[in-house]
């Protein structure tokens, strides 16, 4: 065993928080300890330092102002790892995850800010209040959380801001906005309050680098997705025409697609650059980092109280004036002050029409006639022919049978030509009255554009249908018309060239004792003989 004096123990050294035990020197297990029971405690001073110098132990000592060791008959080498306290590792961990749940996004959490005033300090502090003076001057961040500062430097690559770091923190130009090719000064001015998301905490150069787009973006996301769940609306100003439609600034790049501009089609995107504008978000994701808006989901809402009161003033039969919108294959749209009606292209004249665009431009003021009104799918029938008087019924007014009119060719067919009389107004001339004689085909006659003159031969009201003759409206048609009947009235019988054999026929009689004499003179009367 050991003599009477052992060498002086080397002092452990005392592992705080750890899960080993502690370990004594070489020659430590000889030292003469005092007796103690299992619950007294050690307490083991610095070397170098006398007693006499140390502050007074507070009633609770914490683990960064005593370091204990508990004293065991048994070596520590030979013991069992000690239990770990209370706040081991692992309890750590599970309050932190537990918090981490709790906690809301970064997106949603305030900033955080740097401590500017710690109040009044009294001069003779204990050592807790000594810690919570310190705890009140502590500013912990980390990357990816949103810190408030102030703007100190504008530069035209970077912007320093300072969040009351040991450093000024660095916000790169193509940090500051989410539009591209922005001027630092057009965003930011120097003593400005703003808010940046920590990118790195220290670069290659040792700078704390943060981002102010990034925070916006963190920001936006969390307001516009409680928007869209809403039902609300984001505003912004068009900060860029892209393929397809514009880029609006929410805090972040939202698409609006062209065909969601407005109420009609746009063609012409550039006049919304730097127009601010208010639509709804119909998508959204996150992972893609998609925003769709549309403007015109919002107008058709905002309108739609306007439209239910427009359509339910209008009436069937009813005249408004409009403006024509837009012109299409089928048909005219016509802006009614409200809502947009159409007119199809059977309805824009009492004339054949071939394409809408022979009878209306864009922008041309109109009156229409209100045809039909379907209140539950919001659609509106319109005619422009209807509001003026139908060429038909002036014809059938203002025409008499067998009278004589211009006209001109406007369609040839195998069985004859349409001869337009009037606006709106067609008659048929048939293919045998073309002209006199026999005609084959009305091309041979006739061409398209070409002025005739015709006279009515038969007027149908009910089928809306006129007859027309061409050769009847010839002055050779007049003196043959007048020649034949000159000659109807003559009751002379016509001379036929061969008869039936028992067809009855009247023979000159002559008395049988007649002389030769009146025999020849009778058939010289007659005409027969030798003159």
């Amino acid at each position: 065993m050991a003599d009477d004096t052992a060498p002086e123990p080397t002092q452990p050294k005392a592992v705080e928080g750890t899960d080993s035990p502690t370990t004594p020197t070489e020659g430590a297990a000889e030292v003469a300890t005092p007796e103690a029971t299992p619950s007294e405690e050690a307490v083991v001073e610095e070397p170098g330092v006398p007693a006499a110098e140390l502050p007074p132990a507070p009633a609770e000592a914490t683990p960064e102002e005593t370091t204990e060791v508990e004293v065991t008959d048994q070596p520590p080498a030979a013991e069992t790892a000690p239990e770990p306290p209370p706040s081991s590792e692992t309890d750590e961990s599970a309050e932190a995850a537990d918090d981490q749940l709790a906690r809301p996004s970064v997106g949603e959490r305030p900033a955080i800010t740097a401590p500017r005033d710690i109040g009044d300090v009294a001069d003779d502090l204990s050592a807790e209040d000594f810690a919570a003076v310190i705890e009140r001057t502590v500013f912990e961040f980390k990357e990816g959380d949103i810190v408030g500062g102030t703007v100190v430097r504008v530069d035209p690559d970077e912007v320093l801001v300072d969040i009351g770091y040991k450093a000024e923190g660095v916000i790169p130009a193509h940090e500051l906005s989410i539009r591209n090719h922005i001027n630092p000064d057009e965003v930011v001015k120097q003593g400005e309050a703003i808010e940046a998301l920590v990118l790195q905490m220290e670069d290659d150069q040792g700078r704390l680098v943060l981002s102010k787009k990034r925070a916006q973006y963190e920001r936006a996301w969390g307001r516009i997705e409680t928007i869209m769940n809403e039902g609300g609306t984001v505003s912004g100003p068009v900060i860029e025409v892209v393929k397809g439609g514009l880029i609006v600034d929410i805090g972040l790049r939202g698409f609006l697609p062209a065909s969601l501009v407005d109420l009609r089609r746009v063609r012409d995107l550039a006049p919304f650059i730097g127009e601010t504008i208010e639509a709804k978000v119909i998508e959204l994701d996150k992972n893609r980092n998609n925003v769709v808006l549309s403007r015109r989901a919002h107008l058709e809402e905002a309108q739609a109280e306007q439209r239910q009161a427009f359509l339910s003033d209008l009436e069937p039969g009813d005249v408004r004036d409009g403006v024509v919108s837009s012109v299409v294959n089928f048909g005219a749209f016509v802006d009614l002050g409200g809502m947009d009606g159409l007119v199809h292209v059977s309805e824009l004249s009492w004339q054949h029409v071939s394409h809408p665009s022979e009878i209306v431009t864009v922008g041309d003021k109109v009156q229409v006639r209100v045809l039909e009104v379907d209140r539950n799918r919001e659609r509106i029938s319109l005619s422009i022919r209807q509001t003026r008087e139908d060429p038909w019924e002036e014809f059938i007014r203002d025409t008499d049978l067998g009278a004589i009119l211009d006209g001109e060719v406007t369609k040839t067919v195998p069985f004859g030509a349409f001869i337009a009389v009037g606006e709106g107004v067609e008659g048929l001339v048939h293919v045998s009255e073309i002209a006199l004689h026999h005609v084959e085909s009305p091309e041979l006659e006739l061409s398209i554009g070409q002025q005739v003159r015709v006279k009515v031969t038969e007027i149908d009201a009910d089928r809306r249908r006129v007859s027309l003759s061409i050769k009847q409206a010839l002055p050779e048609w007049e003196e043959r018309s007048t020649y034949s009947q000159r000659r109807t009235p003559s009751s002379r019988p016509r001379r036929r060239e061969f008869q039936r054999e028992d067809e009855a026929t009247e023979v000159p009689t002559f008395a049988a004792d007649a002389s030769l004499e009146a025999i020849l003179e009778e058939l010289k009367e007659r005409g027969i003989g030798r003159k």
